[in-house]
């Protein structure tokens, strides 16, 4: 398997194994140093067991689906559809994976939906 498939197959069990809960699947898809990134709260978990620990820990009932996967060579970036309870979110991950083929780097990214400006109007639609 190349590295660009390789990548591809870990972004997809890495949403598999997070959404079943299988913290011992999850666990053979990470490096031992790898480091998960919380860009908007300026957050960063190093390590397999403190990441484990941050997801087994994470409170309320979440739900994760891949919308879209984009993989080359050893980076992949997820659009994934979130369900928090009631509430649903886009998130956007990107992937870094080792020569090994263990994902060593995870960047999440949590965007917030917001008004649009006024006065760009007759320049867009509303989706």
């Amino acid at each position: 398997m190349n590295d660009t498939a390789t990548t591809r197959q870990a972004a997809y069990d890495y949403v598999d194994h997070l959404e079943r809960r299988d913290w011992t699947a999850l666990a053979t898809l990470l490096a031992d140093d790898v480091s998960y990134e919380l860009p908007q709260t300026r957050e960063r978990v190093r390590g397999r067991e403190a990441f484990l620990r941050f997801n087994v820990e994470y409170p309320g009932d979440w739900h994760l689906r891949v919308r879209r996967v984009v993989a080359d060579g050893r980076s992949a970036a997820l659009l994934l559809d979130v369900q928090v309870g009631t509430e649903r979110q886009d998130a956007c991950v990107w992937l870094e994976v080792s020569d090994r083929g263990l994902i060593s780097r995870i960047v999440d990214y949590w965007p917030e939906p917001y008004e649009p400006p006024p006065g760009r109007e007759h320049l867009v639609e509303r989706c």
